[in-house]
């Protein structure tokens, strides 16, 4: 067997041992409730089985990570399906080192589902091997990409432990106008998550039933003296069409649900190759999260967040803010090293200049300057309990849209992801 055939099938098995682990987890939560329970020897027991399994599942990443390095002859994390991989590895090394020192059973029920939803997401992408472009085939590749995703999976911790604080201290009972503002914030960053699932489940499905479109999309370019139509190429599309390229023509369109041509064009101002395909994807991750969330919500008959806090009663809201603070505070210095100063370096030895504004780099700047207001209002003024948690959830939230907006919306230098 090839070092490249045992990465995935390692990495396979890594993605089921987090899905059992975080069963395992919910179990040592949820489990202590039933009857003719030992609450304290219950959460132990499961406690003690869920870490097991997860941390053999990141035994199986780290093998991936290995082997697929051996393979191909450089740290996977050169495209999006090798860099979220190796970003949920990285979550999954920060979430252990922090459940080490903190031993909160909790804080795995809500970590382990986000390094499972980052692996799913790395699977959308094509999981070819890819040649390295001239300009990562440097050293710095090593150390600015691989510090840069550890300092964002502390962050992901921080955000876990940050949400978890607000879900134990907002009181879902009362009805006043502050709480019901954060209750409407708490659901929307469910909602965001259910969306991002729905997305997932929807490109696997579609791709499991082989469904293609097809456009060829026509721009008109102009020499001094003629005029001369010329098509850029053709676009293709995995999902159901609802948004055709800006002047384009049908080639193929496979019926879905009695929807056999697109709704509209997109504007003339989204006028690139792949821009209405994007749009395209946004308005189906859109629609299938809102339909997962409905279901979500038939089904449990109130909103999630009221559905989830009652488990959170048990433990120190203090603690949890404690851990968001650490690992933030740890996640800091290497994102800081990583994606700024090393970055500034490579980009000194590949386009000759430390800094251009290209939008990968402007938003890992805004992503450090928002954790280093967060470090400040928390050392200097205080800022703690819910108002520091609300500033880890949008910290997340920021550097997700760094990692995903910027690489597969926004072009830019950095836009090497390997879409499909």
């Amino acid at each position: 067997m090839s070092y490249l055939e045992f990465s995935k099938q390692a990495f396979v098995i890594a993605f089921y041992l987090y899905c059992v682990a975080f069963i395992f987890y919910v179990v040592a939560v949820t489990g202590k409730t039933w009857r003719n329970r030992d609450p304290q020897k219950h959460e132990r027991k499961w406690g003690r089985i869920s870490f097991v399994t997860s941390s053999l599942g990141l035994v199986s990443h780290l093998l991936y990570c290995g082997t697929r390095w051996a393979s191909s002859g450089h740290i996977p994390v050169s495209n999006m399906y090798e860099f979220m991989s190796f970003l949920s590895m990285m979550i999954m090394i920060a979430f252990t080192i922090v459940f080490l020192i903190y031993r909160k059973i909790l804080l795995g029920m809500f970590a382990v589902p986000i390094a499972i939803i980052i692996m799913a997401y790395a699977a959308v992408f094509p999981q070819d091997v890819q040649p390295l472009i001239p300009s990562l085939k440097s050293i710095w590749l090593y150390i600015h990409v691989s510090l840069a995703a550890a300092g964002e999976s502390f962050f992901a911790v921080g955000f876990v432990a940050g949400f978890m604080y607000l879900l134990r201290s907002v009181p879902f009972g009362d009805n006043d106008k502050s709480t019901r503002r954060q209750k409407w914030w708490i659901e929307f960053t469910f909602f965001s998550i259910i969306v991002l699932v729905g997305f997932i489940i929807s490109v696997f499905a579609f791709r499991a039933a082989g469904y293609e479109a097809t456009f060829a999309s026509n721009s008109t370019e102009i020499d001094s003296q003629v005029q001369q139509d010329s098509t850029i190429g053709k676009v293709v599309y995995k999902m159901p069409p609802i948004v055709a390229p800006y002047q384009s023509e049908t080639e193929n369109v496979q019926s879905f649900l009695g929807m056999d041509k697109p709704l509209f064009e997109a504007p003339s101002w989204m006028n690139g190759v792949n821009a209405a395909r994007k749009l395209n994807t946004i308005i189906w991750a859109v629609i299938s999260g809102a339909l997962l969330y409905g279901l979500i919500r038939l089904l449990i008959r109130k909103p999630i967040g009221t559905a989830v806090s009652p488990y959170l009663k048990g433990i120190d809201a203090d603690d949890l803010d404690e851990i968001s603070y650490r690992a933030i505070a740890i996640g800091f210095p290497i994102f800081t090293l990583g994606a700024l100063v090393f970055a500034m370096i490579w980009a000194q030895q590949a386009w000759g200049r430390f800094w251009a504004n290209d939008p990968k780099e402007v938003w890992a700047l805004i992503t450090w300057l928002f954790y280093s207001v967060y470090l400040h209002l928390r050392l200097s003024r205080g800022f703690q309990g819910r108002r520091a948690s609300w500033l880890a959830v949008l910290g997340f939230l920021v550097v997700m849209f760094t990692l995903v907006g910027v690489n597969l919306v926004i072009s830019g230098l950095h836009s090497y992801a390997g879409t499909d």
